[in-house]
This record gives C-alpha cells, sequence and structure tokens, in this order.
C-alpha cells in the first residue's frame, strides 16, 4: 500500500465518505476477484458485488493498521464472509458449531472490550482478548471462516485442488464441510499453516513472519499437512 492509499484508508476510517468512495473504488479489482468466487449460484454478479462492497468497508473499519497485517490480507475474508453470509441464509452454505462458537467468543470479546474502554477494540486488542489471530477473526466476524473452496488460490497461485488432487475424492468438495473438517483435524500447527496459506492466501514466506519461524519449516509443516489431507479424503 502507498503512502498516498494509507492516508487514504485512515481518512474512511474515520468517516470520510469520498475517501471511502475512492478506496472501494480503488479496491474493485480486489472485490470482483472474490465474487468470481460465487458466480454462478443464482444470484446476480452486480448484486454479489454490492454486498462485496460492503464486506470491503467492514474491513476498511475493522483494520489496525498497527498489527502489522496487509490491509488485502484482512479484507478479502471480510468480503467473502459478507457474500457467504447471504449464502449461507439463503440455504446454499452450512455454518459448522466451530464457527459458530468462534463468533460468540469474538462478540463476548468485542463488548466486554467495548465497556471497558470506551470505545470500539482495534483488531489486536480483540486478538489478545480471544488468543485467537488477526486472520481468524477477520473471517470469523463476517460469518466466514471459510468453509474453503478448492479452486480459491494461494498468493503464489496455488489451490488446494491443485495440490491434492481429485483422486479419491467424492464428488464436489468445493464449499462442502467434508474439507474443512478434515483441516479441523489436522495437528494444531499443520491446520494452522493450512488456514493461513489456503483460506487466507499468504505466501509461506508471510506465513512464516506471523509464526515466528523459517520459510523452510513452513514448506516442510505445509507438506506434511497436505499428506494426511490426502489420506483423510480418500
Amino acid at each position: 500500500m502507498t503512502l498516498r492509499s494509507a492516508d487514504r484508508l485512515a481518512d474512511a476510517q474515520r468517516g470520510d465518505a469520498k475517501a471511502r468512495e475512492a478506496v472501494v473504488s480503488e479496491n474493485q479489482r480486489l472485490i470482483w476477484s472474490v465474487v468470481q468466487r460465487y458466480l454462478g449460484r443464482g444470484v446476480e454478479s452486480e448484486d454479489l458485488f454490492q454486498l462485496g462492497c460492503i464486506g470491503f468497508l467492514k474491513a476498511v473499519d475493522g483494520f489496525d493498521a498497527g498489527f502489522g497485517t496487509q490491509f488485502s490480507t484482512y479484507a478479502v475474508p471480510k468480503i467473502a464472509g459478507e457474500i457467504r453470509r447471504f449464502l449461507r441464509d439463503d440455504g446454499s452454505v452450512k455454518v459448522s458449531r466451530t464457527l459458530k462458537e468462534r463468533c460468540a467468543k469474538i462478540y463476548a470479546a468485542r463488548e466486554a472490550l467495548s465497556l471497558r474502554l470506551g470505545r470500539e477494540p482495534t483488531l489486536s486488542e480483540l486478538s489478545g482478548e480471544t488468543g485467537l489471530s488477526p486472520e481468524e477473526i477477520a473471517g470469523a466476524e463476517a460469518s466466514a471462516e471459510p468453509v474453503v473452496s478448492l479452486q480459491s488460490e494461494t498468493a503464489e497461485g496455488l489451490t488446494l485442488e491443485s495440490v491434492l488432487g481429485d483422486e479419491g475424492i467424492e464428488g464436489e468438495i468445493v464449499e462442502s464441510l467434508a474439507l474443512h473438517q478434515a483441516v479441523e483435524q489436522l495437528p494444531e500447527r499443520e491446520e494452522r499453516v493450512i488456514r493461513l496459506r489456503y483460506f487466507h492466501n499468504l505466501t509461506q514466506q508471510q506465513t512464516a513472519q506471523i509464526m515466528g519461524v523459517s520459510q523452510v519449516q513452513i514448506s516442510r509443516i505445509e507438506r506434511q499437512a497436505m499428506q494426511r489431507l490426502r489420506k483423510k479424503l480418500e
């Protein structure tokens, strides 16, 4: 993000209407890139785009620049989450019990912090209060810890579909609970790497920085996780 873009984002967070319009306009490609994942489900593309814009503005309001996470990394699950919420309410997406519990935890923490601080808590404050990562909060707040699409690309253009292959996977996995549940059964560290890499589209280097390990270690953990997932989905 350039200095000018960062200033405009700050203005948008302060409620400047023109700045909010500008950041939406400047990020249309980002919003559309998320919208495209949900085309063909009986909802007009323009309606999905409007939902994406709502999610994007929620990301603007909730983003904490001091945490060190890139805005786009935080915004993508917010955009997708707003769309998934609509599709879920329309009966198209199921929400896991884990996600419901996580949402309740974040809601309770937000309310408690708001009373204690006398203001809306920042992302990093919520993270400290709940013990959840910023990425987990971004997804869950939008009813969106992803019931992931195998076709969702990482920063390097990889997808779980291309890495895992489709041998032994019954029928359509995209947006089903099967893969989500398989990921939840991974060892904690492997699960987090897969979520950061494939649910939140981070590079191995970005994932390594968040987890405080080397990129080589992330690569090894990812390979181990993929082996486990292949076995679980056979």
